[in-house]
């Protein structure tokens, strides 16, 4: 994946460099070749390996379960169709255990959180090589495969979770509602700029936690796999992947959770008037 003579250094930084899309100075719109190309690029630049990789992994979710729909079968279920059951189920007991209002798009939108999250996850665990070495040869300068290390598919993702968390709120408490929980609670008409400062860094932190937390614990993870492929030569290097690879799965698992509870809990929130 790296060219002759680069340094380690040189090799983690461009393993970690996101194959960008947007307006080059001197050239106009192009791809960037470097990372300081990528950084004059700005605010615009788009993360093509990012969004490519998050939609094939959204598409794959969508056709697995419509794929086990489809050939559902109540009396010799298949291997996927027993998968998506239990993971419907194990969604469904989270959203009741989180949720207490009613609320129709509360399960699928879990559900949703839960599997997207997990498929771009579970690509860390792809050897660090394979597809930056197979898009290389096709002319392809960087592809990271993992969108969940990119701190703005985080975002966007928890962004998204935050409008729902204003809209339901406004939706369940009215705008009266809502804004008087951000200015009167929890000391008072009084305190009134008290509460909006405490209030709104407790409303604002929310999606901050929800993408730093996945990106911070994704990002580490492929790192190390990295730092395992550049710095211990490749005959031990079984020997380290592969129990990291074990761990990490936990990882994987447990931040796609986290990830969908908090969601639900945020939600349980909003809709609630006390």
């Amino acid at each position: 994946m790296a060219g002759p003579g680069q340094t380690d250094s040189e090799i983690i930084a461009h393993h970690m460099q996101n194959l960008t899309y947007g307006y080059l100075p001197d050239s106009g719109w192009g791809f960037a070749h470097t990372a300081a190309e990528a950084k004059e690029m700005g605010f615009m630049a788009i993360h093509v390996d990012t969004m490519v990789w998050s939609v094939v992994l959204g598409s794959l979710f969508i056709f697995l379960f419509r794929k086990a729909i489809k050939n559902f079968s109540a009396d010799k279920p298949g291997v996927l169709q027993s998968a998506v059951e239990m993971t419907i189920e194990f969604v469904d007991s989270s959203v009741k255990d989180g949720f207490h209002g009613a609320n129709r798009l509360i399960a699928p939108l879990a559900l949703t959180v839960f599997m997207w999250v997990l498929f771009m996850n579970t690509m860390d665990l792809v050897p660090v090589d394979w597809i930056p070495s197979l898009a290389k040869s096709m002319g392809i300068e960087y592809m990271k495969v993992v969108p969940t290390t990119d701190l703005n598919a985080t975002f966007a993702l928890s962004l998204g979770v935050f409008f729902l968390i204003i809209y339901f709120s406004i939706q369940s408490k009215g705008l009266g509602g809502f804004l008087g929980e951000l200015c009167f609670k929890p000391f008072g008409k009084w305190m009134l700029p008290f509460n909006l400062l405490l209030e709104g860094i407790t409303l604002l932190a929310k999606p901050l936690s929800l993408s730093l937390r996945l990106f911070g614990n994704l990002f580490a993870g492929e790192l190390v796999f990295v730092l395992i492929a550049v710095l211990i030569p490749w005959y031990l290097q079984f020997f380290l992947s592969v129990p990291w690879a074990v761990f990490h799965i936990l990882v994987i698992l447990l931040q796609a959770f986290v990830f969908m509870m908090l969601t639900i809990v945020y939600l349980n929130l909003a809709h609630e008037a006390h």
